[in-house]
């Protein structure tokens, strides 16, 4: 069955904000293999101009972990099963790097549903900011809802 496209430009606030700590971001740079001393070490980050250490670009992946539940995907109302779905594609667009001590609060929304064959693309946008409103990034998601694409009339020749 489709997914509802009642829920394109819903939108769904994260329920409290995400405090991005060093520890965080360290254990982050570990499992991912990126030893950048930036994201290791306060001093090497602040010798390239940053205030303490920043986060790998994909850090804010663990933001859509956080908040899984609260955003579209866990709505019922959508129609979803779950079972069906895969990752299709993910970006980031940084506007400043996440660093130590950042205080985010992000909304999701839902920017597109769209059928690609029996299959349905289900598009979300993340804007994350900083406490006091400053844009941080932009992150887009889609998934893709295996087989559940409504029915196509055959072409009449």
């Amino acid at each position: 069955m489709p997914v509802s496209r009642d829920f394109i430009g819903r939108e769904y606030p994260a329920s409290a904000p995400y405090e991005v700590g060093r520890e965080q971001i360290r254990r982050f740079a570990e499992a991912i293999g990126d030893l950048n001393p930036a994201y290791l070490d306060a001093q090497a980050a602040r010798a390239l101009g940053h205030p303490d250490v920043i986060a790998p670009p994909t850090f804010l992946t663990v933001l859509n972990f956080r908040y899984a539940t609260e955003g579209p995907i866990s709505d019922p109302a959508l129609g979803l099963d779950y079972a069906m779905v895969v990752h299709g594609e993910q970006s980031f667009e940084l506007h400043r790097p996440v660093r130590a001590g950042d205080v985010l609060s992000s909304v999701q929304s839902v920017e597109d549903i769209k059928d690609a064959g029996r299959n349905e693309l289900i598009v979300t946008v993340t804007q994350v900011t900083a406490a006091g409103g400053e844009q941080v990034a932009t992150l887009r998601s889609t998934i893709v809802s295996r087989g559940t694409a409504a029915p196509r009339e055959p072409k009449q020749a």
